[in-house]
């Protein structure tokens, strides 16, 4: 994956960069040795690694704000980032960037039963944020799987979804407001407290974005009721395709099960090793989760279980206790770590029509044969949100440009079939070059221009989201005003 080559003017700076930035950090939070800054080289797409210059770690919203003050004063890059776990190399730096860490970022600031809302300090874990208000009987819906460990200003950047997104949504659905620091240091509010703004939908245009348009620092968060109850399903089957079908036909039922995910073999094997879950000998299964009062349950659960009935499943497994629910969802749970214990993985999150599951999970297959490179699906089966596994060995020449080959060409087959590019993990510098797939010159025009108001020197989060080409041209016009700012902030 290439990345623009480091100004190095900047870089023979760094010490000058260094004091300033101390001037405005407490001890501690300024980290520019070469040692130190390796624990920032990469995010969970490891396979890209490039130490930055400086990072440095704010505990406020004013902190990050003279922080980025000093960095705009510099012409400096500056790369936000949350906890470090994309998987789209989201938080990836150059070696003439400061990464600028949220992670001591961790307050709740306000909490509302009343109004349904949580405020928190990005900086907070999301699964911490549910932590805060259960023993109310509230949560925080969005639930990736990183979310022990992710944090929220992470989940704003990707918009991330979780396995219960299918009925609460990703987090967009969740977001009532953001305080964001722009490049140049300018604290503003966006939304707030409510259901909605007046004017421009500026909260949708941030959430989503990357980093590429600010630093956000506290958000406002909805809060949801917990149901009365929940209970899974498992069910098995002996091919994908016939899986894909039973999800599609669920969803067409006008059923609206919590979560829907999806598994197949080699991850179901690895799972089971992992985690001992008592999963079935099947080909692929499908862990349905509905949720309400005892009655609604057991009416949702007939209808499925009807459903599923009509593609001849080889076992179908309704939890019976707590348990027993545990033991159906500890496998999916640890599918990310039991298929890293087998090899290495990219994992990717095109997604598609529900309807198109079938024909995708064979094309799948025909292209993993056709590449040479097996390939794992687990996945958020009921909004299409794919998760393919690809495995290779990053110790084995080619093997890793044989991967990004192959996960290029299962991206490609979401878009064409009505998919688009990511669900969840957000573009970073995985998918950054297939953007021309996605969108024409006109679309990536105008989604340049909006980073051109929010960002002018494009310094915020440089080398993802657009295509290089883009970027380096984009960059480059801008070369000179960047340079007069460098100068007059020597003098």
């Amino acid at each position: 994956m290439q990345m623009p080559d480091p100004n190095q003017a900047i870089i023979a700076r760094k010490a000058h960069l260094v004091a300033r930035l101390k001037q405005v950090l407490p001890d501690g939070a300024v980290i520019h040795s070469d040692n130190e800054v390796r624990a920032y080289e990469c995010d969970a797409l490891t396979a890209y690694k490039c130490p930055p210059m400086a990072a440095v770690l704010p505990a406020t919203t004013a902190q990050v704000a003279a922080v980025l003050r000093i960095c705009h004063e510099e012409a400096v890059p500056v790369v936000p980032r949350g906890s470090g776990t994309s998987l789209a190399g989201g938080a990836l730096p150059t070696a003439d960037a400061v990464i600028l860490g949220v992670a001591r970022l961790t307050e709740v600031i306000e909490t509302d039963y009343d109004n349904r809302f949580i405020r928190v300090q990005t900086g907070r874990t999301n699964l911490s944020v549910t932590g805060a208000v259960e023993q109310d009987g509230f949560f925080y819906a969005p639930d990736p799987s990183s979310q022990l460990a992710c944090a929220i200003a992470g989940n704003i950047a990707m918009n991330s979804g979780g396995a219960h997104c299918l009925k609460y949504g990703v987090t967009t659905n969740n977001l009532l407001g953001v305080t964001m620091v722009t490049m140049e240091g300018e604290i503003v509010e966006i939304g707030g407290a409510h259901m909605d703004s007046g004017g421009y939908d500026l909260l949708g245009l941030i959430c989503g974005s990357e980093g590429q348009l600010g630093v956000v620092t506290e958000a406002t968060l909805r809060i949801i009721a917990k149901a009365e109850g929940a209970r899974p399903i498992l069910l098995a089957f002996d091919a994908n395709e016939v899986a894909g079908a039973c999800v599609s036909d669920i969803i067409r039922a006008g059923l609206l099960p919590v979560a829907i995910e999806f598994m197949d073999r080699p991850c179901i094997a690895a799972c089971e090793r992992f985690a001992k879950a008592g999963y079935p000998d099947c080909e692929a299964l499908l862990i349905v989760e509905v949720e309400g009062s005892d009655a609604e349950i057991d009416d949702q659960l007939a209808k499925i279980k009807a459903i599923a009935a009509t593609h001849d499943p080889v076992e179908m497994r309704e939890s019976k206790s707590e348990a027993e629910s545990a033991a159906i969802w500890a496998g999916r749970k640890a599918a990310f770590g039991a298929m890293g214990q087998i090899n290495d993985y990219m994992c990717l999150d095109g997604t598609i029509p529900v309807s198109e599951l079938p024909f995708v999970l064979r094309r799948i297959r025909e292209l993993s044969a056709e590449f040479g490179l097996d390939v794992a699906n687990v996945f958020h089966a009921g909004d299409g949100n794919m998760h393919p596994l690809i495995l290779f060995d990053a110790n084995k020449p080619g093997d890793l440009n044989t991967c990004e080959a192959l996960g290029a060409e299962i991206l490609k087959l979401c878009v064409e079939v009505g998919g688009c590019l990511t669900g969840e993990h957000g573009v970073g510098i995985e998918k950054r070059d297939l953007m021309h797939v996605q969108f024409d010159a006109a679309d990536l025009e105008m989604q340049v221009r909006v980073k051109d108001v929010f960002d002018p020197g494009w310094l915020l989060n440089p080398a993802k989201v657009f295509p290089l080409d883009v970027t380096e041209a984009r960059r480059a016009a801008r070369d000179v005003p960047q340079r007069q700012t460098q100068d007059a902030a020597i003098a």
